[in-house]
Parts: structure tokens; sequence; C-alpha cells
């Protein structure tokens, strides 16, 4: 799976736990719908919106003010987890349609989507790829994403690692059965070229702007030899954000005009940079804001919070400093390096620490369900390797306070592969050694 630069294998072997330090910080071309394509259903800002390039900084100042600011304190709060559906392999990915089917979706890395309805996980595969890609390691099938208007446009987009070892953005359409994809409708929307077998970054989603967003690593190896996340010359090392609704000459797609680097310097698919793994991230629509779990190298893991100002969506034109820092420290070169335009992180955490280490930051989401109501509006994330869980409000400014909700000592001990969330907003977790998924509910604290 596309974590930090260790297998699966091996990371499994790593999975234990301890807490750890914190520094905390405040801070396109015209077509027309492509054939088998639906127009697009979304408004989007108008190409002569005064769009503005995010800032280094994090000020909660810049977003509008809204009820969801009310005060959260994540040290008042308990968290539970109860399981929901075992016996699946490798899962990497829970999600929901978002159609008002209440079905929850797992991928797993090896090539499968898997249905859970009504609690019943069903027998038949939603999507299975197996044979059609490569898989192990940081590959696999790795990303889901449900049409933002899916219960009309039934099409489904994935990321996948192709027999080439590229990156691979496919759409499929659901059959006459709603709970079975028709494979033979499968086409190739974007692929991208890999040097190396990991940092293959794997989330998408569409944003509350109707658009594909699509979080890419920095091509792997070790310390971005290629300096690809800085360089606006490619597309590894970035967020991109393109509109699948549309073509534009030979792509399966289209550059929203109000990108960036769209008439200017750089690839028009771009949408941030400086990211080396963005395995897991996410956005909260009530407020627009995005949350980025950006896997650190060999010290720091780091989640990056960006607002939504006014028209402007979060992130745009946000470096986010990789390989310049990790986290908050320099990493090239390893001293006086220059944080000037750099968006620095809202936390950052250590590997090493006393007892066992942790080792890839896993993204989670905002709560914004109704089961726990002690949890809205507080943000969720974890590590991978330790099975640690940690809360803070979405809202927090600096200093923010982060809070250990679940220690590496609780059982049953995860290997946190992703977050999820239901239509509802409940959130749940994914244990990739144990093939489980886990509801996640919330109590006030005694």
């Amino acid at each position: 799976m596309a974590r930090s630069s260790r297998s699966s294998s091996t990371v499994r072997a790593l999975v234990t736990a301890l807490a750890t330090v914190f520094l905390i910080s405040g801070a396109a071309s015209a077509g027309g719908p492509g054939p088998g394509r639906s127009p697009a259903t979304h408004t989007p800002a108008s190409a002569t919106d005064a769009y503005a390039l995010e800032r280094g900084d994090d000020d909660l100042t810049r977003s509008p003010a809204s009820p969801l600011a009310a005060a959260f304190d994540p040290t008042k709060v308990d968290v539970a987890l109860s399981l929901v559906n075992g016996g699946f392999v490798d899962p990497v990915l829970v999600t929901n349609a978002g159609d008002g089917s209440g079905r929850l979706f797992v991928v797993e890395q090896a090539g499968r989507i898997r249905i859970i309805d009504g609690g019943t996980l069903l027998a038949t595969p939603f999507l299975d790829l197996r044979g059609a890609i490569s898989s192990g390691g940081e590959r696999g099938l790795l990303g889901l994403a449900f049409h933002s208007n899916f219960a009309t446009h039934p099409y489904i987009y994935v990321n996948f690692t192709d027999r080439n070892g590229n990156t691979a953005i496919n759409r499929y359409r659901v059959s006459a059965d709603p709970n079975v994809v028709d494979r033979a409708s499968g086409g190739r929307i974007l692929t991208i070229s890999q040097p190396y077998a990991n940092h293959n970054g794997g989330n998408l989603a569409f944003g509350p702007d109707g658009y594909l967003y699509i979080g890419m690593g920095d091509g792997g190896s070790a310390g971005d030899p290629g300096g690809r996340a800085q360089n606006l010359n490619s597309l590894l090392g970035k967020m991109l954000r393109i509109d699948v609704d549309h073509t534009s000459g030979t792509k399966h797609y289209r550059a929203p005009a109000t990108n960036p680097y769209v008439g200017k310097p750089g690839l028009d698919e771009i949408w941030s940079r400086g990211l080396r793994n963005p395995w897991r991230w996410s956005f909260d629509p009530p407020t627009g804001q995005l949350w980025i779990a950006d896997v650190g190298q060999s010290r720091w893991e780091e989640i990056d919070r960006s607002l939504r100002v006014g028209t402007t969506p979060a992130a745009r034109g946000a470096n986010f400093g990789w390989n310049v820092m990790e986290g908050r420290a320099c990493y090239k070169p390893a001293t006086g390096c220059s944080t000037s335009g750099k968006k620095l992180p809202l936390v950052t955490y250590g590997h090493s620490v006393a007892g066992d280490d942790n080792c890839s930051v896993t993204g989670g989401y905002v709560y914004r369900g109704s089961a726990s109501p002690v949890l809205v509006g507080g943000y969720l994330f974890g590590d991978f390797c330790s099975g640690r869980i940690w809360l803070l409000s979405a809202m927090t400014s600096t200093p923010a306070t982060v809070v250990l909700v679940r220690d590496a000592t609780a059982t049953p001990h995860l290997a946190i592969s992703s977050f999820g969330r239901d239509e509802a907003g409940e959130l749940y977790v994914c244990d990739l050694s144990g093939g489980a998924i886990y509801r996640i509910t919330a109590s006030p604290k005694p």
C-alpha cells in the first residue's frame, strides 16, 4: 500500500505502539462533454472569479464566520471502536456512494471493492480488478471516488497501479445491478508515469466544487531524488484538480481555468505542490477545509490544514514544502532552508519515541455525524505502525491542542490503513493486518 518507504509485509512486522512528541504550528482549454459523459451538474466558480493563492500561514480569521466554529474540546472526549465487518484482505479504504443507499464500500489493495449493505458483506464484489493491476508493497488498488452526483450519474473513479507500475485513473459505470460495476465500461482518464515502486499517493475525491482531486506522491525512492515535488513540470508530489465531466483535445478531462498554473509556467492540472506521499486526505464540506496527512521521510509526520477563503477553494497554489522541508524541519538542505512561500504543517509528530516507534501518518476526517454529538467538529487521524489515534479541533488556532484518544496498547491493535465516512457523517477505521472495519463512536469523558 502507498504508505512510507516500507512494504506492507515489512510494516506489519513493525505494528506496535506508544505516545509521541508533537510540534504544533500555526503555521483549460474548451471542450464539450466526451463520449458517454454527462454534462457537468456542478456549478464551479467561473474563470473570472478572483481566486487567490494559498498563503503560507493558516489563519482562521481569513475564513468566513461560521456556526461550525463553536468550541470543541478534545480533552473531554472518549473514543471507542466497534467491529462492523471482518474477513477483508488488506483493506485500504472504506467510503460511501452518497446515493442514499447507506452502503459502505471497502477497497482491498489486491484489486477488489466489496460492499457492506445493512451490516452484511455481499459475496459478489462491486468491482474486481485482480489480475489487471500491480499489487504489493505500496502498489495496488489504492483509491475510489464516486461521481459527485452519483445517484443520477453512476460513475466511479479508481486509482490503481497498472501492470507497468504507473498510476492509472480509470472511470467505470455501474451496471443495471447497482451492486456490480460493468468492468467492460472502464476507460482511462489519466496515466502518470512512476519512476519507482513507492510513494504512489493513492487517494482521490471530489471536492466541494465538483472537481476531482488526486493526491500524488513524489515518485518514490527516498528523499525525492528527482526533485519532483517542487517541479511544476511534473505531476508527482502534487495535489491535482481536474474536470472529468468535460474533455480537452486528446485528454479525457480538462483542467479548470481556475487552476493556479493555467496560462502560466507549470502544468495545468496542478493545484498544490510540495507533497511527499499524501496517502489519505479529506475535505470537510461544511467549511471547505482540506486536511492532508503527508507521510514523512525518516523523522516527522505531518498534518496540513488548508482553508477556503471566499470563493477560493482550499490549498490553491499552496506549497507544502517537501523536499526542502520535512514537517517543520529543514530536509534539503539539512540546515538553513528557506520557509518563504511554504505552508507549514498544523501538526507534526516524531517517529522515534520512548518504546515503539511511529512510522506513517494516516489522515482522517472532521466528524459531522449525529450519533456522537461530543465529537462534532473534531478531526481524527492516526499512525499506521503504532495504531495510535489522535484528536484535535478542526477550528484550532495556534497553539493547537492534540489529544491521544487511542493508545498503542489498546486492543485490538490496529494497522491503520485508512479512515472512512458514511453518508450520515459517521466515521470508520480500516485495520490492514486484521482485515477488519471498525466504527468510531465517542462519549463525554467522565
